[in-house]
């Protein structure tokens, strides 16, 4: 069925090669994410990278995101923490309640 869908929709690409760029840098560096420290620090580091993949796919710059994220973290309301994702409508130095 999935494999069928371009057939329906033809604006759909026949291949994964943007995907495949995209976590490129990922897959180059997998040797050195052997050497991480532990099961549970290749987790976190798997989750940071997949947040700033995530920016640069919503045309945020990453490292502008993640710095002002970790300015604002700290003072931020833990029940709003979903709105410092990298997601459209994201604002830089915008405040929490």
């Amino acid at each position: 069925m999935t494999l069928s869908r371009f057939l329906e929709d033809g604006a759909l690409p026949l291949d994964n090669n943007r995907c495949e760029r995209a976590i490129r840098p990922v897959v180059m560096g997998r040797s050195n994410w052997l050497f991480a420290g532990s099961a549970a620090a290749g987790e976190r580091a798997a989750r940071i990278m997949s947040l700033l993949e995530t920016a640069k796919m919503n045309g945020l710059d990453p490292h502008a995101w993640l710095t002002d994220v970790l300015q604002r973290l700290p003072g931020w309301p833990e029940e709003e923490l979903d709105e410092l994702l990298p997601l459209p409508g994201f604002a830089f130095g915008g405040g929490g309640s």
